[in-house]
């Protein structure tokens, strides 16, 4: 069996919106950590858990957690306001 599915995933972070989950896939799957992006949205709800409970949430092994997170926290500070 692949040694990623060996690994026991956890719940990282809560993703804020769709960009942001596309963004930290696209850099996850360049860096080859193994990961999920779990969706909260339902459509019978209409998305109304995402109101609640973010937009969907990362989960990955607790091996690459620090790493994930320092990832995130990057993306999230980058300021789009001011690029030139």
């Amino acid at each position: 069996m692949n040694e990623i599915y060996e690994k026991k995933f956890i719940d990282i972070a809560i993703l804020d919106n769709i960009i942001e989950a596309q963004l930290i896939e696209s850099i996850l799957k360049e860096q080859n950590i193994p990961h999920l992006i779990h969706s909260f949205h339902d459509t019978a709800y209409d998305g109304l858990f995402q109101v609640q409970m973010g937009w969907g949430k990362l989960c990955a092994p607790l091996s690459n957690k620090n790493e994930i997170l320092e990832i995130l926290n990057d993306v999230r500070s980058i300021n789009f306001d001011n690029q030139e």
